[in-house]
């Protein structure tokens, strides 16, 4: 259920509730607002108590949360979570855009990527360095070198880095590195690590399963929310279907159908979703149109010669076409994608 309290209420209300809260046996999840504050009760038995919480001092009305999800829902935040990390913002008229290459290959690569896809706009920096793979024989990263060099980049640069954690193991050594932990597809419901990553105190970007419904995703999401960490990133990066003309079939509806459930932002992986570098372009601007808060793209110095994922890289001078083209969207519905003008802007509310 969701405590809402009056407006005005004092920091001593509001502690008395949450002390309340856990007494009780749920779990509260104090949400400041711009007009008031709430607090999540989240709890197997948390119908049973309403009446106990409607008698604290400062309370106005108990609603109860009727979405399975209940921390990401928008039933408890109306309000839009903005994620902020540097120079990337992920949230309400800002649009993010991180890129880099699917691996970290070497310090020449990763470097000349950096240093391209920040001159074309881009916020943030990903790059694999633990690469989970479909065979065991195809290149696995450079694993904690692989980090280091993304660390360098970084200094060189002044962009955070996204990159893939894959065991709960590496969640220490990877949290070390980077400034956003990206959980893969293919870790999409590995609870365990969904837990050790919010627990690390960085934002997490959670990408969705390729057998996943957005349901799923948002529960899995939760997980996450569960442990106190409200930086969490939603990623579309496509999904498994009869079609065989792309490598997934990127489902953009998804961007807006989380937009009306959920107040964490929304980005869109166009180079997973349609596998095929000629596509990746046009999806993004696609998505931009759709409403996404960010964009996540594979760009290599040279994709033909990449360790991985190479067919459906960008080069860097696709990759400016493609910053010209989403700019053009975004300008026209109003909407921030140049990291220089986003941190210009007003700060919004974040959590």
């Amino acid at each position: 259920m969701i405590v809402v309290m009056k407006n005005g209420a004092t920091d001593e209300q509001i502690r008395g509730v949450v002390d309340r809260v856990r007494e009780l046996g749920l779990k509260p999840h104090v949400i400041l607002g711009t007009e008031r504050t709430v607090i999540a009760a989240i709890g197997d038995k948390r119908d049973e108590h309403r009446q106990s919480l409607e008698s604290c001092p400062g309370v106005a009305e108990i609603i109860p949360i009727l979405a399975p999800y209940k921390v990401a829902s928008l039933e408890v935040r109306p309000e839009r979570t903005v994620v902020r990390v540097g120079p990337l913002v992920l949230g309400n008229s800002h649009i993010g855009v991180i890129a880099g290459p699917c691996s970290v290959e070497s310090e020449e690569q990763t470097l000349a990527t950096a240093r391209a896809v920040k001159a074309s706009g881009a916020a943030a920096l990903r790059g694999g360095a633990f690469k989970p793979r479909t065979s065991p024989y195809a290149f696995q990263g450079l694993k904690e070198d692989g980090l280091k060099i993304l660390a360098a980049a970084r200094a060189e640069t002044g962009l955070p880095v996204v990159t893939e954690v894959i065991t709960p193991a590496d969640v220490e050594v990877v949290a070390a590195y980077a400034d956003v932990l990206q959980i893969g597809a293919r870790n999409m419901q590995n609870y365990r690590l969904l837990e050790e990553a919010g627990q690390a105190g960085k934002p997490v970007l959670l990408k969705r399963g390729p057998a996943a419904s957005a349901e799923e995703l948002l529960l899995a999401a939760e997980y996450i929310l569960n442990t106190g960490n409200h930086d969490v990133i939603l990623c579309e990066r496509g999904i498994r279907t009869f079609e065989t003309h792309t490598r997934f079939t990127l489902s953009l509806a998804t961007v807006v159908w989380l937009h009306e459930r959920t107040h964490l932002p929304v980005v869109v992986d166009p180079s997973h979703g349609t596998g095929h570098s000629v596509l990746v372009g046009r999806m993004a601007a696609a998505a931009v149109a759709a409403g996404a808060d960010g964009l996540i793209v594979e760009v290599h110095p040279t994709p033909e010669r990449a360790l991985s994922d190479g067919f459906q890289s960008l080069t860097f001078e696709q990759f400016g076409e493609l910053m010209a083209l989403c700019r053009k969207i975004a300008d026209a519905l109003g909407r921030t994608i140049d990291p220089a003008r986003q941190s210009a802007c007003e700060p919004s509310l974040t959590q």
